[in-house]
C-alpha cells in the first residue's frame, strides 16, 4: 500500500461514511436526565394544551362586542362581577351582556368571554371598569388546544433535546423518555514524536493536541470520548491499542499515520481487522483522512496537523457521529456576506478556508495547516467547490461557523 488507493470527492466520502455508521440504540431515561440527548420516537402531546381558555395578560374577560368603538374619551362601562384566581376553575358568575371578570395572566378565561382586555387600558372605579379600547375577538387569550392538540405530534424522533424541548416534554406528561445511547468513540493519537500535555518539549518532539482536540468535538457532538493516550509507530503496540480500542468501543478515531510512508501503520491495520474503504479524500487540508471499518465498527484515520483534524471532523465525521447519535437537527445557520479578498483554490479538491466575519464581510485567514493561530483566529470556513479556482473579492460566499 504505497500510494493512495484512490482519491474520491468529499461528497462520496460522507457517503461511505455514514454507510458504515452503526445503529444507534434506544433508551428509556427519566426527565430530568435527558438534557442534550437526542429523541429516539416522535413525541406526542397526551392532552390539549392548554387545557382550557387560557389569559396571556392581567385584566379583564369581556365580550369583545361589549368595547366596540370604546376609546381613550368614550370608553366601555362593564360591570365587575367577579374574580378569577390562579388555578382556579371558572364558572359562570355573570351572564348579562355589559359584565366582566378580573383574570390573572394564566387564568382561565369563563366561557362566556371571548377576549381579555389589559389592566393598562382599564380603569376602576367601585364596582365599574371603564375599558378604554375595542377588542377583537380571542384578542390576549390563548384557545383551549391552541397550542398543541391531543395525540398532535410535538417532537420529532432525531431532534436534540435542549432547554425548550424539556419544557415541552414536561408539559405533555413525558417522566421517561425515549432517547438513543450515547456512543463511544475511542481516540487514539501516533507518533514517535508526540509527549504529554504535561511535559515540556525538547527537539522535534511536540505536545499531543489531537487527542483533546478529538475529545472535544465528539463530546460536542453528543458522544462519550474514550482516550487511548499517545501510541508510538510500532507496529505490535499500535495493533494492541486499535484491538482493545475496537473492542471497547463503537467507533476509533486513529490521528496520526495516515500519510502515505514506510511508516504509515493505520491503512494495513485497519485492513487486517476489516476493510479499508477510502484512503484519500480531495478535501484540503485533510487529503490522506482514511475512512474504513473492522467488525461493524468504524475506524478513520485522521491527518496529523489539527487544522485539518478539525477541519475533516467538522466536513465528513460529523456525519458519522450524528448517524451513531440519531442526530437528525441541520446544525448550526450558515452567515453570508461579501468576500473581502480573493480566496484562490486548485481545482479538482474541495478547499475549505479558515476566515474571520467582519462588520465588512469575510476575509480569508491565510495559513498553513499545521498552525494553531488560524484555527482560534477564525469564526469559520468558507468552502471552495472541487470545480472552482476559488472565490473572487466581492462574491458573496457561505461561512460555516465553528
Amino acid at each position: 500500500m504505497s500510494v493512495f488507493l484512490k482519491t474520491v470527492l468529499v461528497d462520496e466520502a460522507i457517503e461511505k461514511i455514514q454507510a458504515i455508521a452503526p445503529i444507534p440504540r434506544t433508551v428509556l431515561l427519566p426527565l430530568e436526565s435527558v438534557s442534550g440527548r437526542v429523541l429516539s420516537e416522535d413525541i406526542r402531546a397526551d392532552i390539549d394544551i392548554p387545557g382550557f381558555d387560557r389569559s396571556v395578560v392581567d385584566g379583564y374577560a369581556v365580550r369583545s362586542a361589549d368595547t366596540t368603538g370604546a376609546g381613550e374619551a368614550v370608553p366601555a362601562m362593564l360591570m365587575l362581577t367577579g374574580r378569577i384566581n390562579m388555578g382556579e376553575q371558572a364558572s359562570v358568575q355573570s351572564s348579562e351582556n355589559g359584565s366582566c371578570i378580573y383574570v390573572p395572566t394564566g387564568g382561565e378565561v369563563p366561557p362566556e368571554f371571548d377576549a381579555v382586555a389589559m389592566i393598562e387600558y382599564c380603569e376602576r372605579i367601585g364596582e365599574t371598569v371603564l375599558v378604554k379600547r375595542s377588542l377583537a375577538h380571542g384578542e390576549n387569550v390563548i384557545l383551549c388546544g391552541e397550542d398543541f392538540l391531543a395525540g398532535e405530534t410535538v417532537l420529532k424522533s432525531g431532534h436534540r433535546i435542549g432547554p425548550r424541548e424539556m419544557g415541552v416534554l414536561a408539559a405533555t406528561g413525558h417522566s421517561m423518555v425515549p432517547v438513543f445511547g450515547i456512543p463511544r468513540i475511542g481516540i487514539v493519537s501516533t507518533g514517535n514524536e508526540l509527549v504529554p500535555v504535561t511535559i515540556v518539549p525538547t527537539g522535534s518532539r511536540v505536545r499531543d493536541i489531537n487527542s483533546y482536540l478529538c475529545s472535544s468535538y465528539v463530546e460536542e457532538a453528543g458522544c462519550e470520548p474514550v482516550l487511548y493516550g499517545i501510541v508510538p509507530d510500532e507496529r505490535d503496540e499500535f495493533r494492541r491499542v486499535v484491538d482493545s480500542a475496537l473492542t471497547e468501543c463503537d467507533a476509533v478515531l486513529i490521528s496520526g499515520g495516515s500519510s502515505k510512508d514506510e511508516r504509515d501503520m493505520t491503512a494495513s491495520v485497519i485492513a487486517e481487522h476489516g476493510e479499508v474503504l477510502v484512503h484519500g479524500i480531495a478535501i484540503a487540508p485533510g487529503k490522506p483522512t482514511i475512512i474504513g471499518h473492522s467488525g461493524g465498527v468504524p475506524v478513520i484515520g485522521l491527518p496529523g496537523h489539527p487544522a485539518s483534524t478539525l477541519i475533516v471532523l467538522k466536513v465528513i465525521v460529523r456525519h458519522l457521529l450524528d448517524r451513531m447519535t440519531g442526530d437528525q437537527s441541520t446544525g448550526p445557520a450558515l452567515i453570508t456576506g461579501k468576500a473581502l479578498e480573493n480566496i484562490p483554490s486548485l481545482k479538482g479538491r474541495e478547499e475549505y478556508v479558515r476566515v474571520v466575519v467582519t462588520d465588512q464581510g469575510v476575509k480569508p485567514l491565510f495559513g498553513k495547516s499545521g498552525l494553531l493561530n488560524t484555527l482560534v483566529g477564525s469564526d469559520g470556513l468558507v468552502k471552495v467547490p472541487v470545480g472552482s479556482e476559488g472565490v473572487e473579492e466581492g462574491d458573496r460566499v457561505e461561512v460555516i461557523p465553528w
